[in-house]
């Protein structure tokens, strides 16, 4: 048997802790530097133009519906063909209307007879006073019959309200229609509107008289100058917008298509723009990172105008601070960065 003194086990046991111990651990680095790009804010000027989605109004528009029920004899609907005021588009048939009144007319030649010979009669006391009142009312109610069933066969014409272009017939002749029915529609198409929201914070920049350029066609990038008429001038109560409405000279477009807005806000000579892919979401507001004394600080700022790449620092940044433009995912608050090249606006489109 093989005896180990306790003063070998001990100097063993020696060596293999000074063996670990002259093993140098590794060192990681807790605060790396983040090298980046970054941009230098300054003032600039910017146009300020408000982007807004439009519908095309026709000046006048009504759908033609009867004014009475009944089957209709005569039907004058030339599709798409412009009209004058006062055409005649539809007839109801009025066959017992017009009974009616030639009955009451008869009636009044009679009364008219016996009004005007009573009164004869009354001025030399032929007659009492309330004969001749008696043959005087019934004269009055006769012409009020007529002026009353002459107003039922006046609804039993639909003409057209205005001067317009007229759509597509609904109803053809022969048909039995009620106030409920649409015969076709009228379009006043020589002068068109457009109808579109804006923000309620916008309102100043719409006022009667004030002009708005419209876009008709994406293919088409020619704009028209629209003249603002009329502001709606209470705010929606849902989405907080104001409604306006301009008047678009004579023009080729269909009522109710598409159209964008741009409303010029004017300029704004004190701009700091900042690419928008430095924003930084957040819960209540955007921030950015901006270098202070080489280190990361996270600035929380309000925005404004948007472009295509950029966007308008309204609130927390100053003319001169160096905003990170590269590398925003890997700073740190506080965290050591390290300016590679300052860029210009121009060079991150």
């Amino acid at each position: 048997m093989v005896r180990i003194s306790l003063s070998v086990l001990i100097t063993c046991t020696g060596v293999l802790l000074g063996a670990c111990h002259s093993k140098k651990a590794p060192v990681v680095k807790q605060d790396a530097t983040v090298v980046v790009d970054v941009v230098v804010v300054s003032q600039q000027s910017i146009s300020n133009i408000i982007e807004a989605n439009g519908t095309v109004v026709s000046n006048e528009s009504v759908q033609l519906h009867p004014e009475a029920s009944g089957r209709i004899v005569y039907l004058n609907v030339p599709e798409g063909v412009f009209v004058n005021q006062g055409t005649v588009i539809a007839r109801i048939n009025d066959a017992d209307l017009q009974a009616q009144l030639s009955k009451s007319k008869v009636q009044l030649e009679l009364a008219i007879k016996t009004e005007a010979r009573l009164k004869k009669l009354l001025a030399i006391n032929g007659i009492n006073q309330s004969d001749y009142d008696s043959a005087l009312s019934q004269l009055q109610s006769i012409q009020t019959d007529i002026a009353y069933y002459q107003a039922l066969i006046d609804k039993t014409v639909v003409k057209a309200p205005f001067s317009g272009t007229i759509g597509l017939r609904l109803v053809s002749i022969g048909a039995y229609v009620t106030p409920a029915d649409v015969i076709a529609s009228i379009q006043q198409l020589n002068t068109l509107k457009i109808d579109f929201t804006l923000p309620e914070e916008y309102s100043p920049l719409v006022r009667k008289g004030s002009t708005v350029s419209v876009e008709k066609d994406a293919a088409d990038t020619a704009r028209q100058r629209a003249v603002v008429i009329a502001v709606e001038p209470q705010a929606n109560t849902v989405t907080r917008n104001i409604k306006v409405r301009a008047m678009l000279p004579a023009t080729q477009a269909h009522p109710g298509s598409f159209v964008k807005v741009y409303v010029d806000a004017g300029q704004n000579k004190h701009a700091i723009m900042v690419p928008s892919n430095v924003l930084i979401p957040n819960d209540r507001r955007n921030q950015v990172v901006v270098i202070k004394n080489g280190k990361a600080s996270f600035i929380s700022v309000e925005t404004g105008v948007r472009q295509a790449t950029n966007v308008e620092i309204t609130q927390g940044l100053n003319p001169g601070d160096t905003v990170v433009v590269t590398g925003v995912l890997f700073a740190k608050p506080n965290g050591p960065m390290k300016i590679r090249s300052v860029k210009q606006l121009s060079d991150l489109k």
